[in-house]
């Protein structure tokens, strides 16, 4: 069997005590893009976040494999290092530290054999900031301060372009965006995507995906994924709303009763 570049098998996780993700199995591949939709609750950003590492989430049981390599040891520099990145669904304020600085530090951090001086750096920046025509001036901003919901998710695919990562995780990048910042993220993530690079799209509504076609849609309810299909699948959950589909998937009573209980 040919070594997937993600690779994640019955993934049990808590968070304070309480098991969000509860078998989760999912593989993807370079080249691919594949879009994990749900509910609220679900365990979408869970999983964002386990994968690159952040504190506070407990994995008791199953494996998480990239490039075949058990990262769940990493420390979250390391898996950057080895090219995960993860899109922040709310990126934070960095005042005082400007777009351009901060994104040289995130180089040179992940690719320590690899540094740029400043001024090579600079015009490394600018052929990314053309390839996703964002106005030069952003990038001499201090990090997200007094950014649009739309500059802020811009400038995560910023990041993406600067990092060059083998996995991108998106987690609901369309999240607080109008339909014109919409389109402009979406095409910096078009352009971006390619047989070097697995993305993994994190959203709660199709929308995203009619700009970001993935080749993959996988349904997470009650901390696993009930069904994988093609966009054909995306389409059936946006006519008919998650509720529909947890009554056929073995949901527990409670876990369907959740589900139907939210507005989609």
């Amino acid at each position: 069997m040919t070594e997937k570049l993600l690779h994640i098998e019955d993934l049990h996780v808590e968070v304070e005590g309480r098991e969000i993700l509860k078998g989760l199995n999912l593989s993807l591949d370079k080249g691919e893009i594949h879009a994990i939709m749900g509910p609220n609750g679900s365990g979408k950003s869970t999983l964002a976040y386990v994968l690159t590492g952040r504190p506070g989430y407990d994995v008791t049981a199953g494996k998480v494999l990239y490039n075949g390599e058990d990262i769940l040891d990493l420390e979250p520099n390391e898996r950057a290092q080895r090219g995960i990145f993860l899109a922040f669904q709310y990126p934070t304020e960095v005042p005082g530290v400007s777009v351009v600085n901060f994104l040289r530090t995130a180089y040179n951090a992940i690719h320590p054999d690899a540094q740029k001086s400043a001024m090579a750096f600079r015009m490394y920046l600018q052929e990314k900031v053309d390839l996703l025509e964002i106005p030069t001036e952003l990038v001499d901003r201090y990090v997200n301060q007094g950014f649009s919901g739309g500059e802020k998710k811009r400038n995560e695919i910023l990041q993406m372009a600067v990092l060059e990562p083998e996995l991108a995780i998106l987690d609901e990048t369309d999240s607080g965006l109008d339909i014109d910042a919409l389109k402009h993220v979406s095409s910096g993530v078009n352009k971006l995507a390619g047989p070097d690079v697995g993305i993994l799209m994190i959203t709660h509504y199709q929308r995203l995906l009619n700009y970001i076609r993935p080749s993959t849609v996988h349904v997470l309810m009650g901390g696993r994924v009930v069904r994988s299909g093609g966009f054909e699948l995306a389409e059936q959950l946006e006519a008919e709303g998650y509720a529909g589909l947890a009554k056929d998937v073995g949901l527990s009573d409670e876990e369907v009763a959740e589900v139907e209980g939210q507005k989609v």
